[in-house]
């Protein structure tokens, strides 16, 4: 819902890619600092903040490495209160796409490996508090990971459904069938939403558009 927000930072990320930070970041941040002002849950949950955005950043990095893997320029990636993407510079083949879409979630599946194989360690040499960090962020990758494979659109799983479906059927029906499927999900997304809130405390800013997977569906989406 903010993916055209205005940039507030810019830099050169790996690979010479040019990264922007929207705007809306600031609003994020103000949802997980405002009810800690001070002590150490504000610190915590500072890192905790920071420890997301490194997560989401490095999941869009993935994505961007395997567009100039591949021989591809892109474009810039968009890291903002919403998540972020990956802009390429051209269209890109069904095959390219497809590995572009996947390093994506397969950044993060590595992170949580790598993670959760620190915590231990890092707890046996007595770094009880970067043992949790660890923690922390194995959860959130293994979170990110879960939450981008769902068959919606836009997230990666609702791409590679559609990209998948291209192996064998024409692209109207391809479309119908990622509709009908990602309308399914949309819709049980509301109280999807309602109960991550209510029980896990997590606040998720996204929401699958069911308006645009009934068009999908209906076959009027290009």
């Amino acid at each position: 819902m903010f993916s055209s927000d205005t940039p507030i930072f810019q830099f050169r990320g790996p690979f010479g890619v040019p990264v922007e930070i929207g705007a809306s970041i600031l609003f994020l941040a103000f949802i997980f600092l405002f009810p800690f002002t001070t002590g150490a849950d504000l610190i915590d949950n500072l890192i905790f903040f920071a420890l997301i955005l490194l997560a989401i950043f490095l999941h869009e990095m993935g994505h961007a490495w395997g567009t100039i893997i591949q021989g591809h320029a892109v474009k810039r990636v968009v890291i903002y209160g919403g998540g972020g993407f990956c802009e390429g510079t051209k269209v890109l083949s069904r095959s390219d796409e497809e590995f572009v879409v996947i390093m994506g979630p397969l950044v993060n599946l590595g992170l949580w490996a790598l993670s959760s194989l620190a915590v231990p360690y890092a707890d046996n040499l007595g770094w009880i508090t970067v043992g949790d960090y660890f923690y922390w962020f194995a959860d959130i990758n293994f979170f990110l990971f879960c939450l981008n494979m769902i068959p919606v659109q836009p997230l990666d799983g609702g791409k590679l459904l559609y990209l998948t479906l291209r192996r064998w059927y024409d692209r109207g029906l391809c479309i119908r069938i990622a509709g009908g499927i990602g309308l399914l999900f949309a819709v049980l997304w509301i109280p999807a939403m309602i109960y991550a809130y209510l029980t896990l405390g997590y606040l998720l800013l996204f929401m699958p558009s069911i308006p645009l997977h009934l068009r999908m569906f209906q076959g009027k989406a290009a």
